[in-house]
């Protein structure tokens, strides 16, 4: 301690008020009081022997109770008239042995990798997906199949149907495919993990077309959010009819629809381009179009515009399904 070699120096006293500790301090620790280790707990009375511990031990690791929580345990060996220890007691012997977890069989789901896609122009990532039309009468559905470009939002493919099958979905990327002329290697095809797009046909044919595929995780509803962005508009535009006809009346529907999201839609998402400036090259021109008129407006009356001179919306160069977090990137 400090203050003993500097009171042998300038005085008790005088040492604990230069090191602000007090003297009550300094003698204890001098002596040597409050300064031994606590002494061991004595072990109480009702507390388990050994050999009784070690048979509550053998107990919980023997075959039969391999898959029984403690409370079973316990309760199936007082139906067969025994009792070795209290439910709490069998936890705190597996606590000590570091085995306090899930005993029981259970299946244990695979960890699903959350899914990182990233496109910086067309025709890189496309995500597609299903979803319900309410048909004429209560229990009929119709089937809208919608394939779209995350990077330009255009709808690349889209079909209605009575039937919500894997063929259904290989015609459309056929179909898709070959109307955006792709080539080996060039899309990677994101989807979420429905009967038809985990099925083993539509998964043969983008082999064929040399197509990658990703899976959302299942459960999480924002691993595949282009696609359920692209129904919300279609189902709160105010043509939307609380129920269609007939297919026909669908069919008619989504072919007025999407001709109008993907040629006069201006998207937020994208500077407020329609999907089609953006996916077949168009952006730019647009843009630089946009400028012009801003600058002349700019020219004619330079005191409305305050901060700076006004520019158009810019174009994302990049557009994430789950981008990584700034930790990942480090």
């Amino acid at each position: 301690m400090a203050a003993v070699g500097l009171a042998e120096t300038v005085g008790k006293a005088a040492a604990c008020a230069a090191l602000e500790v007090s003297r009550a301090t300094f003698h204890r620790r001098q002596s040597g009081r409050g300064t031994h280790a606590a002494k061991p707990r004595p072990t109480p009375a009702r507390a388990l022997a050994e050999v009784e511990k070690q048979q509550a031990l053998e107990i919980l690791h023997d075959e039969r109770f391999a898959d029984f929580a403690p409370a079973e345990i316990h309760a199936t060996l007082l139906d067969e008239g025994r009792y070795i220890c209290s439910t709490r007691t069998y936890y705190r012997l597996l606590e000590r042995k570091g085995e306090v977890r899930e005993r029981r069989d259970q299946l244990r789901h695979p960890l699903y990798v959350k899914p990182e896609l990233l496109a910086t122009g067309p025709n890189q990532v496309w995500s597609w997906d299903i979803t319900k039309l309410l048909g004429p009468r209560k229990w009929e559905y119709f089937n809208l199949y919608l394939a779209m470009d995350i990077f330009s939002r255009y709808a690349v493919g889209w079909m209605v149907s009575s039937k919500e099958n894997a063929r259904l979905a290989v015609r459309l990327f056929e179909e898709a495919h070959r109307r955006h002329q792709l080539v080996p290697g060039q899309v990677t095809v994101h989807q979420d993990r429905g009967a038809p797009m985990t099925s083993k046909t539509l998964g043969e044919k983008m082999i064929d077309l040399g197509v990658a595929q990703s899976f959302s995780r299942p459960r999480v509803s924002n691993d595949n959010p282009f696609s359920e962005a692209a129904f919300k508009t279609l189902k709160y535009r105010p043509a939307f009819p609380d129920r269609f006809g007939s297919i026909e009346d669908a069919r008619a529907h989504c072919r007025t629809f999407f001709g109008w999201y993907n040629d006069a839609h201006r998207h937020s998402g994208i500077g407020f381009l329609t999907p089609a400036m953006v996916h077949f090259g168009r952006a730019n021109e647009v843009r630089d179009r946009r400028a012009q008129v801003l600058s002349v407006a700019y020219a004619a009356h330079p005191e409305r515009f305050v901060n700076r001179i006004p520019v158009p919306a810019e174009l994302p160069s990049e557009v994430w399904i789950n981008p990584p977090s700034a930790l990942e990137l480090q």
